[in-house]
């Protein structure tokens, strides 16, 4: 009995031990990389295993031209667009999609993206599953000992996928319909906004004053947030967007309207008292320029 007692605990231990045994965090030989930017309202990101070049001739001999490749390490490397997105011509639909490369000499690749999920590497990689094939040429840059993909150049609208490696940068343009997709979500908003809310109208004032675009849709809209409520935040809006339109003479009258108002709320006011009056000024010199 003390025997089978003593065997049963053994036993017991064993298993806690087992059960027990820690997973050991290690470098790995091609680290999985993340990268996330955003141009405009569209959000991209990459991931990607990253390799090193460790002393290897990587183009033309680890990399092939005339193969697909997988453009990083293990797992296809995957891109996400948030939005419907371009490429040149090609248009990508919001999604996820696999990324390979095709070098096809030292100059020239074709940058793939595909509907395929889940490959690791190029195994299963079918090219009737491609969405889009986009031509890049290659350039010198500095030596990178292990790969990096970046989204440089980053404007309102577009940017450029870059792929560094070794002595070679590729690069892809993208372009997106930042103004399209800001004017959905502004107007979907003002359709969620309470009665009361002058200032939801207010700020898509602002953004289309920013993009100089839409001047009626945002006439529309500030007289809708004057409607709810008259403050100098909003009177000056209207001024701006009235100047914007070369009309110096009625944008200053809502100037003078905007300071005065701008009395009863000295805190808010003061922000942006300085930018009013000396658009004042400049409004004076202009509207004799206009007649």
């Amino acid at each position: 009995m003390k025997k089978t007692l003593v065997a049963s605990l053994f036993l017991f231990l064993i298993t806690l031990c087992a059960s027990a045994q820690v997973q050991l965090k290690l470098p790995q030989a091609s680290p999985r990389n993340k990268i996330t930017a955003t141009i405009g309202v569209t959000e991209i990101t990459l991931d990607y295993g990253a390799p090193g070049v460790k002393n290897r001739e990587v183009w033309g001999k680890l990399v092939p031209y005339g193969q697909i490749w997988r453009a990083g390490a293990n797992e296809a490397t995957t891109i996400t667009f948030s939005t419907e997105a371009r490429m040149l011509q090609e248009n990508i639909p919001a999604g996820t999609y696999s990324l390979f490369v095709l070098p096809t000499d030292p100059e020239n690749a074709l940058l793939v993206l595909s509907k395929q999920k889940g490959l690791w590497g190029t195994e299963g990689y079918d090219p009737k599953q491609d969405v889009v094939r986009v031509p890049m040429t290659a350039q010198a840059a500095p030596f990178h000992e292990t790969l990096q993909y970046s989204i440089k150049d980053i404007q309102p609208s577009s940017g450029r996928l870059t792929l560094n490696w070794a002595e070679k940068q590729w690069s892809a343009p993208i372009r997106v319909e930042t103004h399209s997709f800001a004017m959905k979500a502004i107007k979907d908003s003002l359709a969620m906004a309470k009665p009361t809310d002058w200032s939801a109208y207010a700020q898509a004032v602002n953004y289309l004053l920013q993009q100089n675009q839409d001047h009626e849709q945002a006439l529309t809209w500030i007289n809708k947030s004057l409607a709810i409520e008259e403050n100098f935040y909003n009177t000056w809006l209207k001024a701006k967007l009235l100047a914007q339109k070369n009309e110096y003479e009625t944008a200053l009258e809502l100037n003078k309207k905007a300071q005065k108002l701008g009395k009863k709320t000295m805190e808010s006011y003061q922000a942006y008292s300085k930018e009013i009056q000396e658009a004042e000024q400049i409004w004076k010199e202009k509207r004799f320029n206009v007649n």
